[in-house]
């Protein structure tokens, strides 16, 4: 099943408003679609120690694990502030693939900043990335 990509940036860009970013003012929303139909949203969460900061993907597919969701990812949408460009960072890349790698998908990613909407699948943003293989 594919998910609509302007729903899921919606849900992004809603998410973002409830970003906690008081030090970088950075403010991202992430939005997951699922194969059943299912969105989950975050945002980031910043902290006085920045290495403890979350980013809004990673918030999101450990909101989506708690909920019990397995796999089935299809679609991610990251909406950010009017920087140049905005992607899923390294460490987000790899908690993506956790989770798409439970039933072998390979989602489409949409990141949105001041430069428009840019796509990419997950495996050409991590080509070579960790699976429990």
């Amino acid at each position: 099943m594919s998910v609509d990509r302007d729903s899921l940036m919606a849900a992004a860009r809603s998410a973002a408003e409830s970003a906690y970013a008081p030090y970088s003012k950075f403010r991202v929303g992430a939005a997951l679609g699922f194969a059943d139909g299912s969105v989950v949203t975050a945002a980031n969460v910043e902290n006085a120690s920045y290495g403890l900061s979350l980013c809004a993907e990673t918030v999101a597919v450990a909101k989506a694990m708690a909920a019990g969701k397995r796999g089935g990812l299809v679609g991610v949408a990251i909406s950010g502030p009017d920087a140049d460009r905005i992607s899923p960072c390294g460490r987000c890349r790899q908690v993506l693939l956790e989770l798409a790698a439970l039933d072998g998908s390979d989602p489409v990613i949409w990141a949105e900043a001041g430069s428009g909407i840019r796509e990419w699948s997950l495996s050409q943003l991590l080509p070579d990335g960790f699976t429990g293989e």
